[in-house]
Protein backbone atom coordinates (compact mmCIF):
# COMPACT_ATOMS: atom_id res chain seq x y z
CA UNK A 1 0.00 0.00 0.00
CA UNK A 2 0.98 3.46 -0.82
CA UNK A 3 1.79 5.55 2.47
CA UNK A 4 -0.20 8.71 2.28
CA UNK A 5 2.62 11.59 3.02
CA UNK A 6 0.28 14.25 3.13
CA UNK A 7 0.50 16.05 6.83
CA UNK A 8 -2.62 16.38 8.36
CA UNK A 9 -3.65 19.80 9.48
CA UNK A 10 -3.55 20.62 12.93
CA UNK A 11 -6.42 21.55 15.11
CA UNK A 12 -7.46 25.45 15.71
CA UNK A 13 -6.09 24.95 19.28
CA UNK A 14 -4.69 28.37 19.10
CA UNK A 15 -7.69 30.13 17.74
CA UNK A 16 -10.31 28.51 20.38
CA UNK A 17 -8.17 29.67 23.11
CA UNK A 18 -7.58 33.60 21.78
CA UNK A 19 -11.79 33.71 21.57
CA UNK A 20 -11.94 32.39 25.22
CA UNK A 21 -9.13 35.15 26.36
CA UNK A 22 -10.93 37.65 24.91
CA UNK A 23 -14.22 37.04 26.20
CA UNK A 24 -12.96 36.42 29.54
CA UNK A 25 -11.24 40.05 29.03
CA UNK A 26 -14.20 42.03 27.84
CA UNK A 27 -16.24 40.26 31.07
CA UNK A 28 -13.82 41.55 33.03
CA UNK A 29 -13.34 45.09 32.01
CA UNK A 30 -17.44 45.70 31.95
CA UNK A 31 -17.24 44.45 35.71
CA UNK A 32 -14.53 46.31 36.54
CA UNK A 33 -16.49 49.54 34.83
CA UNK A 34 -19.62 48.71 37.06
CA UNK A 35 -17.86 48.57 40.05
CA UNK A 36 -15.92 50.99 39.63
CA UNK A 37 -19.39 53.44 38.20
CA UNK A 38 -21.10 52.17 41.98
CA UNK A 39 -17.85 52.89 43.69
CA UNK A 40 -17.16 56.50 42.41
CA UNK A 41 -21.06 57.50 43.21
CA UNK A 42 -21.48 56.56 46.52
CA UNK A 43 -23.98 53.86 46.40
CA UNK A 44 -21.21 51.40 46.75
CA UNK A 45 -22.47 47.73 47.28
CA UNK A 46 -24.81 48.15 50.35
CA UNK A 47 -27.81 49.57 48.89
CA UNK A 48 -27.38 53.68 50.19
CA UNK A 49 -29.33 51.93 53.04
CA UNK A 50 -26.97 52.70 55.40
CA UNK A 51 -25.03 55.59 54.49
CA UNK A 52 -28.43 57.37 53.98
CA UNK A 53 -29.26 56.86 57.47
CA UNK A 54 -25.80 58.42 58.24
CA UNK A 55 -26.58 61.09 56.28
CA UNK A 56 -29.76 62.26 57.79
CA UNK A 57 -27.96 62.44 61.35
CA UNK A 58 -25.07 64.31 60.31
CA UNK A 59 -27.27 66.57 57.88
CA UNK A 60 -30.22 68.73 58.53
CA UNK A 61 -33.61 67.72 56.47
CA UNK A 62 -34.36 71.09 53.96
CA UNK A 63 -36.86 73.08 55.25
CA UNK A 64 -38.40 75.31 52.85
CA UNK A 65 -38.35 79.01 52.84
CA UNK A 66 -41.59 80.86 53.40
CA UNK A 67 -42.16 84.67 52.71
CA UNK A 68 -44.41 88.13 53.42
CA UNK A 69 -44.37 91.20 51.30
CA UNK A 70 -44.89 94.74 53.19
CA UNK A 71 -48.31 96.12 51.45
CA UNK A 72 -47.11 99.23 50.56
CA UNK A 73 -43.40 100.65 49.25
CA UNK A 74 -41.23 102.41 52.46
CA UNK A 75 -40.34 106.06 50.89
CA UNK A 76 -38.75 108.13 52.27
CA UNK A 77 -35.84 111.22 51.38
CA UNK A 78 -32.14 111.31 51.51
CA UNK A 79 -29.29 113.65 51.07
CA UNK A 80 -27.40 114.00 48.04
CA UNK A 81 -24.77 116.93 47.71
CA UNK A 82 -26.93 119.44 49.39
CA UNK A 83 -30.93 118.18 47.38
CA UNK A 84 -33.48 116.33 48.39
CA UNK A 85 -33.75 112.63 46.77
CA UNK A 86 -36.41 110.26 46.92
CA UNK A 87 -35.97 106.41 47.49
CA UNK A 88 -39.14 104.11 47.09
CA UNK A 89 -38.13 100.39 48.20
CA UNK A 90 -40.68 97.21 48.31
CA UNK A 91 -39.49 95.01 50.71
CA UNK A 92 -40.43 91.15 51.24
CA UNK A 93 -38.96 88.99 54.25
CA UNK A 94 -38.00 85.41 54.31
CA UNK A 95 -38.00 83.08 56.58
CA UNK A 96 -38.11 79.63 57.69
CA UNK A 97 -40.17 79.39 60.28
CA UNK A 98 -43.38 81.00 59.30
CA UNK A 99 -43.90 82.33 63.26
CA UNK A 100 -41.35 84.71 62.27
CA UNK A 101 -43.37 86.37 59.61
CA UNK A 102 -46.47 85.78 61.80
CA UNK A 103 -44.64 88.22 64.46
CA UNK A 104 -43.28 90.57 61.68
CA UNK A 105 -46.50 91.08 60.78
CA UNK A 106 -47.80 91.72 64.06
CA UNK A 107 -45.03 94.36 64.68
CA UNK A 108 -45.17 95.62 61.62
CA UNK A 109 -45.78 99.18 62.56
CA UNK A 110 -42.96 99.44 64.66
CA UNK A 111 -40.67 97.93 61.96
CA UNK A 112 -41.69 100.34 59.10
CA UNK A 113 -40.81 102.71 61.20
CA UNK A 114 -36.90 101.75 62.01
CA UNK A 115 -36.80 100.44 58.30
CA UNK A 116 -37.50 103.99 56.95
CA UNK A 117 -35.22 105.27 59.47
CA UNK A 118 -32.35 102.79 58.49
CA UNK A 119 -33.46 103.94 54.52
CA UNK A 120 -33.31 108.17 55.77
CA UNK A 121 -30.26 107.70 57.00
CA UNK A 122 -28.36 105.70 54.18
CA UNK A 123 -26.35 108.23 51.19
CA UNK A 124 -28.07 108.44 48.25
CA UNK A 125 -24.57 107.69 46.24
CA UNK A 126 -24.50 104.31 47.97
CA UNK A 127 -27.68 103.47 47.45
CA UNK A 128 -27.25 103.22 43.57
CA UNK A 129 -24.57 100.62 44.15
CA UNK A 130 -25.07 96.83 44.20
CA UNK A 131 -22.94 96.71 46.89
CA UNK A 132 -24.74 99.65 48.80
CA UNK A 133 -27.83 97.91 48.35
CA UNK A 134 -26.71 94.38 50.04
CA UNK A 135 -25.37 96.38 52.69
CA UNK A 136 -28.68 98.02 53.44
CA UNK A 137 -30.34 94.60 53.28
CA UNK A 138 -28.26 93.45 55.62
CA UNK A 139 -29.18 96.38 57.87
CA UNK A 140 -32.39 96.08 57.21
CA UNK A 141 -32.52 92.23 58.32
CA UNK A 142 -30.45 93.37 61.60
CA UNK A 143 -32.75 96.31 62.56
CA UNK A 144 -36.14 93.98 61.96
CA UNK A 145 -33.98 90.64 63.87
CA UNK A 146 -33.18 93.51 66.60
CA UNK A 147 -37.59 94.21 66.65
CA UNK A 148 -38.30 90.58 66.78
CA UNK A 149 -35.90 89.48 69.72
CA UNK A 150 -37.08 92.58 71.88
CA UNK A 151 -40.51 91.49 71.58
CA UNK A 152 -39.25 87.53 72.13
CA UNK A 153 -40.48 86.29 68.84
CA UNK A 154 -37.80 84.37 66.15
CA UNK A 155 -35.76 86.10 63.45
CA UNK A 156 -36.18 86.41 59.91
CA UNK A 157 -33.48 85.23 57.29
CA UNK A 158 -33.48 87.56 54.96
CA UNK A 159 -34.65 91.06 53.54
CA UNK A 160 -35.38 91.48 49.81
CA UNK A 161 -35.70 93.88 47.95
CA UNK A 162 -38.54 93.96 45.19
CA UNK A 163 -38.52 96.79 43.45
CA UNK A 164 -35.65 99.88 44.29
CA UNK A 165 -36.21 102.92 42.70
CA UNK A 166 -33.98 106.10 43.69
CA UNK A 167 -34.45 109.45 42.14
Amino acid sequence: MAENNVAQAPAPKGKLKLIIMLVVIIVLAIALSIVGTLWFLGDGFSGGSDQAEGRSASEPAFVASTYTNLERALVTTVQAQGRQRYVQVHVSFEATDPKALTAADTHMPLIRSKLVTVLGNSEFNELQTPDGRVDLAERMLVTVNDVLIQEGEPEIKRVLFRNFVVQ
